[in-house]
């Protein structure tokens, strides 16, 4: 689940008739198979990236991999190439922010972000997903889906209920139009397959993969099956492969609604400059009093109570905009100035043309990848039951989901993940990241019998690694640079185990902290689950 929609502008979906070269012989499994053609570099015009001199292009491949001589798609991809001599290459390393739906192209920057220049040895390699981005076609059903004046997420009354099914069918009718044929072809499997044309294009015979959150699960199913091809892979806040998607969403329900309380516990010990309460327990009880009073009257006329929880959503995720949120709120509070909130939920959630490219791919995909239950009494049974435990975000993410149980393409079994052939690998996590609990880790663990995992021990951030913390950071650049794992440790537990990022300090000295860290928050904001 990921509650942020990337802004870009909408391409319409067709058919891509570039010419490419093809070997339609069938490889084991009876597959037919596809050699992409190289890929045409030329400079990114993209800010961020032309700054780093990063090369784009494009990578042609099958709408469907079943019919390799079909319609075509492009899949847009960046690299920024490696500065060390020839002989100390290590080769390119595909990067991966998650979502799904997230785009990836500007991942290519993240190698300056490995300690000791380790990144130096490799190109690296963003790119957007299929149906994301700058890819073509991209994938957009209702651009003011995440707009204002929606009804609050937990339905207390048939009326809110009603609305939201309401809403919830209807996105799904926008994508069926917008999507077409596509919509079947959006499945995880899908995206693997495109990774592997990706190295076919770069002319690699084996490729290194880091993969942030949904990245996560797109690297166990790409080593599981092209094991043969994977050289090193980091994957950081794991999915979990036994958990795939409805289960795991329940999961997130738990998990977000006590990372929400460690955020309360945090706005109370810093009552002296947010002023909104001296204990957890009285913070989280304005939090849902506020909620009730936003249901009759929104803040600025548009911040409801669906605007205010995911707007908390992201404490959830990360330590990063802590203070940010806690300032918007006591602004909100002691003034009624709602500016601040609503400068958040813009920030997140802008309504123009494709912004919903992010979330219309989220359900393409997990709502493909695997069976949800079909009748609304057992979504309504689970997560009332979830709700009395953890009621943040149960429903918020309830009815996230809600439109696959409309959607037009259809779902198959999960994709299988063995890791037992797989090279070595380096998991990382914090103990309560709320969006892919640490549980995903252990499992994920257990199926790689080679992987090696670093815990950040009681950090609740998602995805954070190369963001400072030497002890992970630090691992990640040895890995990188000579394949060195710390040493695997029997039992169900991690392998090496490091202090966690540290929460924010309110002030000038958080302040210039925030401040220095630029490019690598641009980077975090693309990571998703």
């Amino acid at each position: 689940m990921k509650r942020i929609w990337a802004a870009a502008t909408v391409v319409v979906l067709g058919a891509v008739g570039a010419a490419v070269t093809s070997a339609e012989a069938a490889p084991p499994g009876g597959t037919p198979s596809y050699v992409p053609a190289p890929i045409a570099w030329s400079p990114c015009t993209d800010t961020s990236l032309k700054t780093q001199g990063a090369e784009c292009g494009f990578v042609t491949v099958p709408m469907d991999y079943a019919n390799p001589g079909g319609t075509k798609i492009e899949l847009a991809v960046a690299r920024i190439k490696h500065t060390v001599a020839a002989g100390k290459y290590q080769g390119p390393i595909l990067v991966n922010p998650g979502g799904p739906g997230g785009a990836g192209r500007g991942m290519a920057t993240l190698g300056s972000h490995v300690p000791g220049q380790a990144g130096d040895a490799y190109d690296w390699i963003g790119f957007d997903p299929r149906g994301v981005g700058a890819s073509k076609p991209r994938l957009s059903c209702d651009s003011d889906y995440a707009g204002y004046h929606r009804p609050a997420y937990v339905p207390v009354t048939a009326a809110l209920e009603n609305a939201w099914h309401v809403r919830s069918r209807a996105y799904a009718a926008d994508c069926a139009k917008a999507g077409g044929a596509l919509l079947d072809h959006l499945r995880t499997e899908d995206s693997v397959r495109d990774i592997d044309s990706i190295r076919q294009a770069l002319g690699a015979e084996k490729i290194s993969f880091y993969g942030f959150s949904y990245g996560t699960y797109l690297g166990q199913v790409y080593a599981t099956r092209f094991p043969q091809r994977v050289r090193r892979m980091v994957l950081d806040g794991n999915v979990n492969p036994a958990r795939i998607w409805w289960q795991s969403n329940l999961d997130q329900d738990i998990a977000f609604n006590r990372n929400i309380k460690i955020y309360f516990r945090w706005l109370a010990s810093h009552d002296d400059t947010y002023h909104l309460g001296r204990t957890r327990t009285a913070v989280e009880r304005l939090y849902y009093r506020q909620l009730a009073e936003l249901g009759a009257k929104p803040a600025g006329g548009v911040i409801g109570p669906a605007e205010l929880t995911d707007i908390f959503l992201q404490p959830g995720y990360y330590i990063f905009g802590w203070e940010q949120v806690a300032q918007a709120f006591s602004s909100w509070i002691a003034k009624k100035d709602p500016a601040g909130l609503k400068k958040l939920y813009d920030d997140n959630n802008p309504q123009t043309p494709g912004s919903d490219n992010n979330y219309a791919i989220y359900l393409a995909v997990q709502c493909t990848d695997a069976p949800w239950p079909a009748d609304w009494a057992t979504w309504s049974k689970e997560n009332w039951r979830v709700y009395h435990r953890a009621p943040f975000e149960t429903w918020g993410n309830a009815w996230y989901n809600a439109p696959c149980r409309h959607w037009a393409a259809p779902a198959k079994p999960a994709a299988r993940v063995d890791g037992s052939k797989v090279p070595p690998i380096l998991l990382l996590s914090e103990t309560l990241d709320a969006a892919t609990p640490f549980s995903g880790s252990l499992e994920v663990r257990h199926r790689f019998p080679r992987a090696a995992l670093i815990e950040g021990v009681n950090g609740t951030t998602h995805a954070g690694s190369l963001f400072g913390n030497a002890c992970v950071d630090d691992a990640v650049a040895a890995y990188l640079a000579t394949g060195a794992l710390p040493k695997r440790v029997a039992g169900d537990r991690s392998d090496k185990r490091c202090q966690p990022l540290a929460a924010p300090d309110p002030g000038q000295a958080g302040l210039k902290r925030s401040a220095g860290l630029g490019d690598r928050l641009r980077i975090q904001r693309l990571i998703g689950s």
